[in-house]
């Protein structure tokens, strides 16, 4: 089993269904012109109600009034469809849109990552759900065979023995051969693909086109025309579009929660991570609303995606209701994991350290936390700064210095002081007319404590001045 394929008989539907707050909902999705709508497909709830696909819209409504209707985007079923091959292509690097209502990709390479089928298929169907798509998956050993087989089987994994008996029992409607093909080996009392390819070649290639006898060939593997690879775009954008305005925040979580998830499983498939994203509330009488969440570091964990942004919408007043909302993310710098200890001495509820800053700068506001950096500066007071302010290139090698270093140096009176190492010269600022001539020494009080302190510099006796503590 080298390739799996991904059948979803309900793509627009799932996309519209995972966009309400009750994906149990009856719901349909309805086209045709206003004078003709009809039923395009309809959940299993509404269809317990007893609407079916094809039904016209007032036929439907004259059932019941208790279903929600949504029209049928195309265009937003292929991004649905293109956010599925994003995620999928965290798997495999080898992923195709070639077949309609499908999705294919090759598992041979990533058995060394992920493990066997078993595992790999188990991954997918769990992420599936928790995307929210009803959906067909069936590994064999080439794309053009797994996707005819997912057509009947809703769960399957067929190596290269058992393909041919699988494949003939496939009815002959169900082969993916042009329907031409299909009426006349139909007609002839050809019922199953196991019939078809008892045939003749010289027979098929008489009859039919030669993309029949091609297309039973790839079934086998036998030269398989190539397919084109999809490839992840270089930055994220996702809407979802309201049916009425919303006005309160809290009705606005639903859809945030849902965008903010797509957004991790694109930045999973990418090995990348969001440093900023921007959120856009529409409104219908005024222009749309930017909120742009920033972090400190490359994030993609969808929790404290959402958390974030749950925060800075909290504090958020819009001029009016929102009709829509819109997630951009273009700039995904690569994601690096904080390092872990096996043996991890904290509780098992501590927040890490990277999550703890992101939600205080998210609930305090971006000026109230902020990373330290050094800066191109001899003098301590001024030799930190942040991270706009770093100097260019790798951090100086210094002398130790403390961890807690004083705002104001403090005279210290000590008759018992113990100077333990120094001086270290620190001369600077004559540019900026506030220049210092310091002495500095690692000091030991009389009750254990190191310090570090100065004095001017050549006065080695004194008087020292505090300027900070070690731990």
């Amino acid at each position: 089993m080298q390739w799996a394929c991904l059948l979803l008989p309900q793509l627009a539907l799932d996309a519209a269904l995972r966009q309400q707050p009750d994906p149990r909902a009856p719901l349909v999705l309805v086209t045709g012109p206003a004078q003709r709508r009809v039923l395009h497909a309809v959940s299993p709830a509404a269809r317990q109600l007893g609407l079916r696909r094809g039904m016209l819209l007032s036929a439907a409504q004259v059932l019941t009034r208790d279903m929600l209707t949504v029209d049928y985007d195309p265009r937003a079923e292929q991004d649905t469809r293109q956010l599925l091959a994003s995620w999928l292509y965290g798997i495999s690097s080898q992923v195709s849109l070639a077949f309609p209502h499908a999705l294919a990709l090759e598992i041979g390479a990533s058995r060394a990552l992920f493990g066997d089928w078993a595992a790999i298929e188990q991954r997918l169907r769990d992420g599936l759900k928790e995307l929210g798509f009803r959906h067909r998956l069936v590994a064999a050993p080439n794309p053009h065979a797994a996707w005819v087989l997912s057509g009947v089987h809703a769960r399957l994994g067929v190596d290269a023995d058992a393909l041919e008996p699988a494949l003939a029992q496939i009815p002959i409607e169900r082969s993916g051969l042009p329907t031409e093909a299909v009426t006349v080996l139909a007609r002839s009392g050809l019922r199953s693909l196991g019939a078809a390819f008892a045939l003749p070649r010289d027979s098929l290639a008489r009859r039919f086109p030669a993309q029949v006898l091609a297309h039973l060939d790839a079934l086998r593997g036998i030269g398989s025309p190539p397919l084109q690879y999809f490839r992840p775009p270089d930055r994220f954008d996702a809407r979802i579009e309201f049916d009425y305005e919303i006005d309160s925040t809290q009705a606005l979580l639903f859809p945030l929660r849902r965008l903010t998830a797509d957004l991790a499983a694109f930045l999973c498939s990418r090995d990348g991570g969001a440093q900023q994203f921007d959120l856009w509330f529409e409104h219908e009488q005024h222009p749309d609303t930017r909120l742009t969440v920033g972090l400190l570091a490359p994030e993609r964990d969808a929790a404290m995606l959402f958390e974030l942004a749950r925060n800075r919408v909290d504090h958020l007043r819009l001029p009016a209701g929102s009709r829509g909302l819109r997630l951009q993310a273009e700039h995904l710098p690569p994601f690096v994991p904080a390092a872990r200890d096996l043996f991890d001495p904290r509780p098992q509820q501590a927040m890490p350290w990277e999550q703890l800053r992101e939600r205080l700068r998210a609930r305090l506001g971006d000026d109230a936390v902020q990373g330290v950096a050094l800066r191109a500066e001899h003098r301590p007071e001024r030799a930190t700064g942040t991270p706009a302010q770093a100097a260019k290139g790798p951090p100086p090698v210094l002398p130790l210095r403390p961890g807690w270093l004083l705002a104001t140096p403090q005279p210290l009176y000590d008759p018992d002081l113990r100077i333990l190492s120094g001086p270290e010269r620190i001369e600077s600022g004559w540019w900026d007319e506030d220049d210092v001539r310091r002495d500095y020494y690692v000091v030991e009080t009389a009750l254990g404590q190191r310090g570090w302190a100065f004095t001017a510099a050549g006065a080695r006796h004194g008087p020292f001045m505090l300027h900070g503590w070690f731990a």
